[in-house]
């Protein structure tokens, strides 16, 4: 879009959310006896705070100022977060993962694919660079370990180039030509008009003159636009431009092209505020530091100690109050030490006496308020957010900010906090020596608090910044020498060795999008009603969607929403549970580490898978977002003995991974995901513990394997070369696939569609009864396994 549009709708969906923020603070702060119409709010609320996400997303894509990003970026987040919380809100008041939309979209006149969770692209798009760079990386130590085969590129014989060449010029002459006989035809059909059309009334004359200066007028101006978005791309040369023109090449020649950052607006004015603004900073700080000192000298009697610096420095005692309020704070303070000297008295004296007997007390009754909306980290930055936008950009002039330049003035605000904290420690350096000498020369005391800092100074000179020696070299000793030596390695040799054991795997290009579903009308109306119908595919994407890619790709969602550190998907098999996997993988632009039995043979023993998850955690942690995946993860809390080395080694896993999810803090985009097939078959209470949010995945539903806009079985005979004709009936087929998965339907696609049948395809068209009698060698999910994953 042109910066116009996309400043116009940020400008719109700004409005709608400052409506949405104003009706929060009215409804949401009031508590709701009835659960329904507590339900009914909080299901309003996220439909709507969905569209705002959407449309936020839409003007931030294709932003460049960078400064107009971050704004839309703090929305962006903001609504991101509210939506989780909102998520979780409805859940812990239906106890149920999936809800009943139907009567929300119809009040607000919404289809149910506007409450999809849309995937905001800047995900992606800011750190493309770095995953191109991480998966050509990753290719590069695959290939040299022989993991993977190197494609073969076989060249051109001559023959075939020719024809290929051949084939490109004849179907040039031919568009050529074609262009050339609409031009005849047209000018024939112009000339005959023109006899049909000789004599005109004054009116018609009048309105062909209009239709022709408007023509020419219309033209000019699409010219004129045309040349401006030319000469933005940089794709024009100064000479053929008019004079007024030339001057914005030379202004544009350091724009950079859309979706890309400018280097401009990062331009630091950090020198340039401390030369001009550094005087004035160090000589107020001077100021208030030497008024604190003397009004607490005036209050107490004495100079009091300098804070030291883990205190904040100065800035503990730099406060905005009068000595009258000091004083009277001193005052409440001994106060409230006399009160407490009092009560400890009277309990000594009480504890001496005899305890007088206790009357029963009569228990008050408990009164239920209601359901009351739990206390949001994401309101506050969205009203300061607001706050900003109507401050610094509402009433600006778009239009006239071609070029997308930055501006100066918000740079120096941002970058006056950071010089004020570098002039404030070296002013604290000065007045801190000059505490000492005053206290020394007025009140002839050294200030225990000063020898404290003077010792901290050297205690920090001596030793790392978190109080372990700085040693030049690692040298390990002991028990936990593997573990000191892993903390000596460098990031590159642990993803490197990761990668040659397998344990790091390359992320397979799928998005979400691509596992495709109808929405389930007959599971909505069976909620209604208060049963639990299987999920269906749509909601089983926004689940993931929730859960997974949105808290990995923000850092700021993940750190102040709801905290989810593990993922289930449960489902029987070929229904997509890996290929979901993946998706979080490539919408979040996370690494992806599979724990397998096969993978963790080398890792044997406690220590071993200890040492592993160190590792996994430490390169995920530092090329966070990650995703740790164990597929048939009931296998570690089966109920049976395990079967071999493998089988027990794997299973020791169960006991380390509630460790391994308690190290992860909020900072930390990890998230652990497992796959299983047969969850049944696990210790329930264990296996459940360590995953926090569980994800059914039913086999697909008449509708999305035979669907007005989408067939399963078409995707993939088309997808397979196939061509469909009138003896396919994908209705048949559709029909008779009742109970298979996705999975079984693509093993038929291409055990049918074989090279050969491939060949055969023009004398002899695909038929319903080739794919049936393939779909009846697997075995469908009966109903019994689909209750048992209920």
């Amino acid at each position: 879009f042109p910066t116009s549009t996309c400043c116009q709708i940020w400008a719109d969906t700004q409005k709608e959310l400052d409506a949405m923020l104003e009706r929060e603070r009215e409804e949401f702060q009031e508590p709701q006896e009835d659960p329904e119409e507590a339900m009914k709010m909080l299901a309003t609320a996220y439909v709507q705070y969905l569209a705002i996400l959407r449309k936020l997303d839409e003007a931030h894509a294709p932003l460049i100022h960078q400064q107009k990003r971050a704004a839309v970026r703090q929305a962006l987040d903001g609504v991101m977060g509210r939506i989780l919380e909102i998520k979780g809100e409805m859940v812990a008041l239906e106890k149920c993962e999936c809800h009943s939309m139907a009567a929300v979209l119809k009040e607000l006149q919404r289809v149910p694919e506007d409450i999809e969770i849309p995937i905001p692209k800047y995900f992606i798009q800011e750190n493309l660079g770095i995953l191109q760079y991480r998966q050509k990386y990753l290719h590069e130590i695959l290939l040299n370990a022989g993991l993977i085969e190197q494609e073969v590129v076989t060249a051109m014989t001559l023959e075939e180039a020719i024809r290929v060449i051949q084939v490109a010029e004849r179907a040039r002459q031919g568009r050529a030509r074609a262009a050339f006989m609409r031009r005849i035809f047209l000018e024939e059909k112009r000339q005959s008009r023109a006899q049909e059309q000789q004599t005109k009334s004054p009116d018609e004359a009048a309105t062909c003159i209009q239709k022709v200066w408007r023509g020419h007028r219309q033209r000019k101006e699409t010219e004129r636009l045309r040349e401006e978005e030319m000469i933005f791309l940089g794709m024009v040369s100064g000479a053929s431009l008019p004079p007024e023109l030339e001057v914005m090449i030379s202004l544009q020649k350091t724009n950079v092209l859309e979706g890309e950052f400018q280097e401009r607006a990062n331009y630091s004015f950090t020198h340039e505020l401390r030369a001009a603004e550094g005087p004035h900073i160090k000589e107020t700080f001077q100021e208030e530091i030497t008024q604190c000192f003397l009004e607490c000298r005036h209050v107490t009697g004495r100079f009091p100690d300098y804070p030291l610096e883990k205190a904040g420095g100065s800035k503990a005692i730099i406060v905005e109050k009068h000595p009258e309020e000091i004083i009277e704070e001193l005052a409440i303070k001994k106060a409230q030490a006399e009160a407490q000297k009092n009560e400890k008295d009277k309990k000594k004296k009480e504890a001496k006496e005899p305890a007088p007997e206790k009357k029963p007390e009569v228990e008050k009754p408990v009164v239920d308020e209601g359901w009351k909306m739990a206390p949001s980290n994401f309101l506050l930055m969205l009203e300061e957010g607001s706050s900003q936008y109507q401050v610094f950009w509402e009433n600006r002039d778009n239009k006239a900010d071609f070029l997308q330049d930055h501006d100066p003035e918000l740079i120096r605000a941002g970058e006056r906090g950071e010089v004020e904290e570098a002039i404030r420690v070296q002013v604290d350096e000065v007045m801190q020596e000059k505490l000492l000498r005053v206290k020394e020369a007025v009140d002839g005391e050294t200030g225990p608090g000063q020898v404290k800092a003077v010792k901290e100074k050297v205690r920090a000179a001596r030793w790392g910044i978190e109080g372990q020696p700085q040693f030049h070299q690692c040298k390990p000793q002991g028990q936990s020498s593997k573990l000191m030596s892993l903390a000596c390695r460098s990031i590159d040799s642990l993803y490197q060795q990761l990668a040659e054991e397998r344990l790091l795997i390359q992320v397979k290009n799928v998005n979400l999008s691509d596992y495709m579903g109808y929405y389930d009308c007959l599971g909505t109306l069976l909620r209604e009603t208060g049963a639990q119908p299987m999920p269906s595919i749509p909601e089983v994407r926004q689940l993931v969607a929730l859960y997974g890619i949105l808290p990995l790709g923000s850092q700021t969602v993940h750190e102040n929403a709801p905290l989810v550190k593990s993922l289930l998907l449960a489902g029987p098999a070929g229904v997509g549970k890996k290929m979901l996997v993946h998706a979080i993988c490539t919408e979040a632009g996370a690494n992806l580490f599979s724990l397998t039995p096969s993978n963790t043979v080398n890792y044997s023993g406690k220590e071993g898978l200890i040492m592993l998850l160190h590792m996994i955690l430490k390169v995920g942690k530092e090329l966070q977002p990650s995703v740790v995946w164990i597929g048939d993860t009931e296998r570690i809390y089966s109920k049976g003995a395990a079967k071999g080395e493998d089988e027990v080694n794997f299973k020791r896993l169960a006991r380390l991974l509630p460790q391994f999810l308690r190290t992860l803090k909020p900072k930390d985009r990890v998230l652990l995901v497992g796959t299983t097939r047969r969850p049944f078959d696990a210790n329930v209470g264990p296996f459940c513990k360590v995953y926090q949010k569980i994800i059914l995945i039913s086999k697909p539903d008449y509708l999305t394997r035979f669907g007005k806009y989408f067939t399963l079985w078409k995707h993939y005979i088309l997808q397979g070369g196939g061509t469909l004709t009138k003896l396919l009936n994908l209705n048949c087929l559709a029909h008779m696939s009742d109970g298979y998965t996705q999975g079984h339907v693509v093993e038929v696609v291409h055990a049918v569609l074989t090279e050969l049948r491939l060949l055969q395809m023009a004398r002899k068209p695909l038929r319903t009864v080739e794919f049936v009698t393939s779909l009846a060698r697997h075995d469908p999910v009966y109903n019994e396994e689909e209750a048992a994953f209920q």
